[in-house]
């Protein structure tokens, strides 16, 4: 029998739906169970990339930090239909449309129009996030927030 965790990882697509489900719910964990070792990631906030064996670690790390010191909560990710979803052997490269919101001092706010960008691996069956960046679209990101705090 294979376990709910392994249902969830048998395409690139689940895998990285999944991945937004985690980081919707604040599950660092889970998010890492979904990232291979070692992953990588580029962001739009500074240091702008995290890499290693406890990359998704440190970026949630940072990310939150960051967050509270800003006054940012309430991060919720959707995606969009995959623009990408490329899948030759155990290589998987997905770029998906992304809508973030959240809120700053408890007042919404919406960043529309972003993409999330994933490369994925095929590891003993399981596809797991191999680096992944997003790009910002229209609209407010915690990058402006920071600007406009400083």
């Amino acid at each position: 029998m294979t376990s709910p965790v392994m249902q969830q990882l048998r395409t690139p697509l689940m895998t990285v739906q999944s991945y937004a489900e985690a980081f919707n719910r604040g599950d660092e964990a889970a998010m890492a169970a979904l990232f291979a070792v070692p992953g990588h990631i580029l962001d739009g906030m500074a240091p702008h990339v995290w890499s290693g064996p406890s990359a998704t670690v440190d970026w949630c790390r940072d990310a939150l930090a960051e967050a509270e010191h800003l006054g940012i909560s309430d991060f919720q990710r959707t995606l969009g239909t995959a623009l990408h979803d490329d899948v030759i052997g155990d290589a998987a490269y997905i770029v998906a449309p992304a809508t973030l919101t959240f809120r700053v001092r408890g007042q919404p706010v919406t960043q529309s129009g972003a993409l999330f960008t994933v490369a994925l691996r095929r590891e003993q069956g399981r596809w797991l996030i191999a680096a992944w960046a997003w790009s910002k679209g229209a609209g407010v990101g915690t990058g402006d927030v920071a600007r406009a705090s400083s």
